[in-house]
């Protein structure tokens, strides 16, 4: 039985701004086709992410770099068509907007208009704004993303926490200012220190969402495999998962395979 709100209106960005006035938390996980879409939206999710990170999740890349933009374009496809409430945010994939302002805009414009969701995402700061303003003024809304960008990993070298000096805080302060001013409609914040993320959440107006960032931003997001199980082998302090499905799953499929071997299925009450 789901738990969320009897409000079954749409979630837009004008709704997230309004349950930050509000001090209502905003949820937020991702999805990667339409069963999932579907059965996550009805849960009474606000926000469904299809992720870059289903190059990891759904392609078993180590990274979010080798997913392609047909690739995104064809699995938001998939969500949107199972989504009747939740704000529905694309990803935008590596090399789909950095660097080049019109190929980001040509990019965002294809996503929207083969996916028909509802929004962007793009990682970075100033390095990036050119592409994000280009993107704007098509009307399309962009939500930024900054601390662990896991486009950017090769220049880390690590998903280790970012934005612990305060060169680097500073910095990321600035981008978050930056990409609100420039019309972001709510900002990602990624492993970065708790106190950190709470204070760029109370200096912005916009909703800011945090994955291993504390409980002190406006919302929270997951990748759905690890929250609810599917993935066992990665266990970062901030994920909390809510089930097991890997083990139920297994448990089924062995239980269905005893069953074919056996003869025991079908049954006569399972055949024409």
């Amino acid at each position: 039985m789901s738990i969320h709100s009897e409000d079954s209106r749409r979630v837009t960005t004008h709704r997230l701004l309004e349950m930050k006035h509000r001090c209502e938390k905003i949820s937020m996980l991702t999805a990667y086709d339409f069963t999932m879409g579907s059965i996550v939206d009805q849960a009474g999710i606000d926000i469904i992410l299809v992720g870059d990170s289903a190059s990891n999740v759904m392609c078993g890349n180590i990274t979010t770099l080798p997913i392609t933009l047909d690739q995104m374009i064809f699995l938001a496809k998939s969500v949107v068509r199972g989504v009747k409430r939740a704000l529905v945010v694309v990803d935008m994939p590596f090399g789909s907007y950095q660097g080049n302002s019109k190929e980001a805009l040509s990019s965002a414009i294809r996503i929207m208009k083969e996916t028909h969701g509802d929004c962007l995402k793009v990682e970075g700061g100033e390095e990036i704004i050119e592409s994000v303003k280009r993107i704007l003024s098509a009307g399309i809304p962009v939500m930024g993303h900054l601390g662990l960008m896991p486009q950017s990993i090769n220049k880390y070298g690590s998903y280790t926490v970012r934005a612990k000096e305060d060169i680097e805080a500073e910095k990321l302060i600035r981008d978050a200012h930056l990409l609100e001013e420039t019309g972001c409609f709510a900002i990602v914040l990624e492993k970065i220190p708790a106190a950190l993320a709470q204070r760029v959440a109370l200096e912005l107006t916009i909703p800011v969402i945090g994955i291993g960032a504390g409980g002190g931003v406006d919302g929270q997001v997951l990748v759905l495999h690890d929250m609810i199980g599917l993935t066992q082998n990665f266990s970062p302090r901030f994920l909390r998962r809510y089930a097991n499905l890997q083990a139920i799953m297994n448990e089924a499929i062995e239980h269905y395979v005893a069953d074919v071997k056996s003869g025991f299925f079908p049954n006569q009450n399972e055949q024409y």
